[in-house]
């Protein structure tokens, strides 16, 4: 695929995040594991219930739609986005002074800690919490962006308190110190990534001096002990920078909201106007160009990951691209690198079975492009068989960019890539506020006025002069490789300074780098992809032919499936959403059968790959997802040539087959994402907390050992055969598609795969067991030895609760959100990730608080006490709210709610988590607005003691990670090993301490301890 990153925000976080970038839902086309998305249901599993059949006769009766149309027209309401405002600093990390690394990331936390007119420390947070608002802020390289979003109404209010931070923050010495460890612990949890250990390594390769050189994350040692021993002021320097840096001339601001632009404008000279302005020079790095012009880059580099994966990355330098944005000549080259339709590099990998992805192109991060120089890289993740020929697949790279530049640029390629991001911009769904003034305020920094609205997606003008002249940098003699593998541990002597990553440098091959100095051969193989014939031209809006609707309808029902159907009437785009579960009681039958199905939608998706492609670059996009109880397709685009690709998927669904070759291919692969699933903190803490409270299910480690003991063809073949010969079949159309062609979608699956109805009605949930009371605990050891980090989570069970308990309780998360975060994180500073959360799973209401510290810091039964010891004095604060405030948070949840729909996308999400629950609330919001309204403080106190009192269920999952302040079995404090981890990959119970072996009851053997609980009945939130 053609590669374009972002950075990542996480939801549940309030500061700021520089990490690896999880891919979002529908990005890109292709398969997922379902790592069990805590979205959507607000936790755990896409669950589903009992299967209601009507009669076999399909159901096109209206009086269910007037129905329907009579409560939508009872309940039309005013809502309104939240209100958004993004100020980017022209400054970043290449200004961090040689003393003091880190110090740009660090001012934009401190920036925050209170201002001369708002002194109080996480005032603004909290305000935002209020008033149903979030914030967030990032450095880059050149660029510092702060971002927040809030109810229209307090829009004034939140922009005056905001502005204060870049007019006159406090600032004070007693938050700089508790802040650098909300600091040292963003930088702890982005040791073990990758991608940031990669980048740490690659910035590592400059000239001497060269600021992509430095390291922009700062940590305790070089902000706190370092400046200590060479008596450096760090709070003096801090001033110092805020006052040359933070400076007005070179500050771009957006804000969007429902006010006129003369009322913002007016909002925005008043209070804007006092920022200061120090006239000075804004600092410039464009003089420093070639930063990796030494012999050291053009090298062979082995690198040890963390995760299990082999990969090749192929690396150039290229002089700054930014200003041929009106051309985007990386764009082009990357298109066609990355493309994976017949002819592509890919395509030839995949067949020798030596690639299984690969992506390439520049980010657009300011570490990928900035004003000295713009990277492109390709990378490639190779199987076992292509880690040995990694070579090969280099020259593979080589044939296809050599091709490239001897044809030189075509036309007929800048101009289909110009209409596909022509169309996609004149049909763009709206993005949530936030993200979009975020965008645009560093677009304002990178473009001229007529562009800033336009200039990072278009394609302007056809230059081939300027795109061939980035062509020919790309020669094998400019290259740096990386070869990333397991295999290469104990090969290397190197270490990197700050992320400690292993390495060694070598020279390439010689009779490679032989080759590829003189004109080796082209390979007849590669070629350019043929024209598209998925790009849509047919963008006309179609004609009802049923009744209106508000929520969807089911339109079809047969004991062989059933449909649910709403025409779009309000984005009113040419695009359509398609998405069906395939539902069989097979999958969960045994851990051999969950890891056969996920091979299967694993290798339906390679298979997928190249025919479906072009609808992929043409923004058609697929997801095949491996869900708990069935497959889940997901199709979303353009409605016109949609249907050709939903097809292509079901035709391909229909005569599945896979050789030897990739059979292997995709297990070993698979291997490797069940491991690096299991080696971070969080997730395995996610499947200890399941594994404890889903009777029946199976946990990764369940499914990691299936595979290590070894599947056949033969049996996955046959699983196949079982799993298309029964189902139960529910689809979710919506968009600019009429009823009688969505009852095609259901049709053509349903005669294409010939299967027979379920037996009997399936509950696709899992039964939850009750927990005892009291307070339960089980400690485990995180399964990879290099990483220090360790996830606590302290969860409440309440049990089948109605849909106004559970909004009471999303009422009290949301409360508890901001003391939360003041109490674990500002004041405790007991790591950067601390959250509340509000648990649903298979239906059975909770709540929990989350934190990810570290084990060279802190005792994991120390941080399980202080959430205790916030829990009561939560308890306390509640119990003193006034009935005002407990009214404006009341509002502020109502108000979310109303929010209206940015996109399609999202009515579109929360309408198939019903349909894939089996839930079919399609109101639900309407349902929880009216129950909010009804609850007063009292009630919210007395829910809250009921669930902390003498019978209350408590359950604390810890992983623990390696450090000094956790001991091994014999005792001794834990040291980190570098990178080794538990290949065995079983759970290692750990003994509870003195400190809370009072208080708790020990969990050392799961499955024993569920087997003697009592399961809760299936439950449903739908009343």
């Amino acid at each position: 695929m053609e590669g374009k990153t972002g950075d990542a925000t996480d939801d549940e976080e309030e500061e700021e995040e520089e990490e690896e970038d999880e891919d979002d839902d529908d990005e890109d086309s292709g398969a997922e594991i379902e790592d069990d998305d805590e979205e959507g249901f607000d936790d755990e599993d896409e669950f589903d219930d009992d299967v209601e059949h009507d009669d076999d006769d399909l159901d096109t009766e209206d009086n269910e739609l007037e129905e329907l149309e009579e409560r939508a027209e009872a309940r039309k309401k005013t809502t309104e986005k939240q209100s958004a405002a993004a100020l980017c600093v022209g400054v970043g990390s290449f200004a961090d002074p040689d003393d003091l690394p880190g110090l740009a990331h660090f001012l934009e936390h401190m920036v925050f800690m209170g201002s001369l007119k708002y002194p109080d420390e996480n005032g603004f947070d909290a305000f935002l919490k209020k008033h149903g608002g979030s914030d967030n802020a990032s450095t880059d390289c050149e660029r510092t962006v702060f971002q927040f979003d809030v109810q229209r109404k307090y829009f004034k209010e939140a922009l005056d308190r905001w502005a204060q931070f870049f007019i006159h923050p406090l600032m004070i010495r007693d938050a700089i110190d508790r802040e650098v460890e909300a600091v040292d612990s963003e930088y702890q949890l982005a040791r073990p990534s990758d991608a940031n250990r990669k980048e740490m390594l690659f910035g590592s390769l400059a000239r001497p001096g060269h600021p992509m050189g430095k390291f922009f994350w700062g940590n305790a040692e070089t902000l706190k002990h370092e400046p200590k021993k060479n008596n450096i002021d760090t709070h003096a320097r801090l001033r110092e920078f805020w006052m040359r840096y933070y400076s007005a001339h070179y500050m771009t601001l957006v804000v969007q909201s429902k006010e006129t632009l003369d009322t913002l404008e007016k909002w925005v000279t008043e209070i804007f106007s006092q920022i200061p302005n120090n006239g000075l020079p804004k600092p410039n790095f464009g003089h420093l160009t070639d930063p990796f012009d030494t012999p050291a880059f053009n090298k062979l580099y082995r690198v040890v990951p963390i995760r299990k994966i082999h990969a090749l990355t192929i690396t150039w330098a290229l002089p700054p691209q930014q200003q041929h944005y009106r051309v985007k000549p990386l764009h082009y080259i990357s298109w066609l690198v990355g493309h994976e339709g017949k002819g592509s590099i890919l395509s030839y990998l995949r067949k020798k079975c030596w690639a299984l992805a690969l992506f390439g192109g520049n980010g657009e991060t300011g570490f990928e492009q900035n004003s000295t120089y713009s990277v492109f890289s390709i990378s490639i993740t190779l199987t076992d068989e292509g880690y040995e020929h990694f070579y090969e697949v280099a020259h593979t790279v080589f044939q296809y960019l050599k091709m490239l530049q001897k044809l030189g640029p075509e036309k007929r390629i800048f101009e289909e890539i110009q209409k596909i991001e022509d169309n996609e911009f004149h049909y763009q769904e709206q993005t949530d506020p936030v993200e979009y003034v975020e965008n645009m305020c560093e677009n304002m920094q990178l473009y001229p006025l007529q562009d800033f609205l336009t200039g990072d997606q278009l394609l302007f003008e056809y230059k081939p002069e300027v795109i061939a002249e980035a062509l020919h940098q790309l020669v094998p003699q400019k290259a740096n490789l990386v070869l990333l593998s397991g295999a290469n541990e104990g090969k290397c002597d190197l270490k990197e300074k700050w992320f400690g990553t292993q390495y060694s440098m070598e020279d390439v091959e010689n009779s490679w780098a032989e080759m590829w100095k003189n004109n080796f051969k082209l390979n007849p193989d590669l070629h350019l992809p043929a024209e598209n014939k998925y790009i849509a031209t047919d963008f006309l809006l179609k004609a009802f032919d049923c009744p209106e609707t508000e929520y969807p309808v089911k339109i079809v029902n047969t004991p062989q499936g059933c449909l649910w159907y709403k025409k779009d009437n309000k984005f009113k785009i040419p695009k359509a959403y398609i998405r069906f579960h395939l539902i069989s009681p097979l999958i969960q039958k045994s851990a051999a059968n969950v890891v056969l199905f996920d091979i299967f939608v694993n290798i339906l998706t390679h298979n997928l790959a190249e025919p479906a492609y072009e609808a992929d670059v043409a923004q058609l996009e697929y997801k095949l997802v491996a869900g708990e109880h069935g497959l889940i397709i997901r199709v979303k685009g353009f409605n016109h040539k949609l249907p050709l690709l939903f097809q292509l998927i079901i035709d391909y669904l229909a005569d599945f087959s896979s050789t030897p070759a990739v059979f292997t291919m995709i297990t070993e692969q698979l291997k490797k994402t069940y491991f690096n699933i299991l080696i971070k903190p969080e997730t395995l803490a996610k499947d200890v907390r399941l594994l404890v409270l889903e009777y029946a299910r199976w946990s990764m480690i369940d499914k990691y050992r299936a595979l290590m003991d070894g599947l056949s063809l033969e049996s996955l073949l046959s699983f196949v055969r079982e799993f298309k010969s029964q189902l139960f079949v529910e689809g979710l159309v919506q968009g600019n598609v009429t009823s009688t062609e969505s009852m095609d979608f259901l049709k053509y699956v349903v005669d294409k795969l010939n299967f027979r109805p379920l037996e009997q009605e399936m509950s696709v949930q899992f039964q939850v067991v009750q927990l005892p009371s009291g307070h339960h605990l089980c400690k485990v050891r995180a399964l990879n030895r290099g990483d220090a980090n360790s996830e606590v989570t302290v969860y409440y069970q309440s049990g089948t609760r109605s849909l106004k308990e559970y909004t009471l309780m999303e009422l009290l998360v949301m409360h508890m959100e901001e003391p939360c975060f003041d109490f674990l994180r500002t004041k405790q500073t007991l790591g950067y990730h601390v959250y509340p959360t509000c648990r649903n799973t298979s239906g059975i209401l909770g709540f929990s608080v989350t934190v990810g510290t570290q084990a060279t810091k802190y005792n994991s039964e120390v941080v399980d006490k202080k959430i205790e010891e916030f829990l009561s004095s939560f308890e306390e604060k509640i119990e003193n709210l006034t009935e005002d405030a407990f009214n404006t948070q009341v509002t502020a949840l109502i108000k979310l709610k109303e929010c209206e729909d940015t996109h399609l996308g999202e009515e579109v999400d929360r309408n198939w988590n019903e349909v894939v629950t089996q839930q079919y609330l399609f109101d639900r919001l309407a349902h929880e607005i009216e129950a909010l309204k009804s609850f007063s403080k009292s009630d919210l106190v007395s829910w809250f003691k009921a669930h902390r009192g003498p019978g209350s269920k408590m359950l604390s999952v810890h992983v623990v990670g390696f450090g000094k302040y956790e001991l091994e079995e014999d005792g001794t404090p834990c040291g980190e090993d570098s990178n080794s981890s538990c290949e065995s990959m079983q759970l290692t119970y750990l003994p509870t301490s003195p400190l809370l072996a009072d208080s708790t009851i020990p969990i050392t053997d799961i499955r024993a301890f569920t087997s003697t609980l009592n399961l809760l009945p299936y439950h449903k939130i739908v009343k």
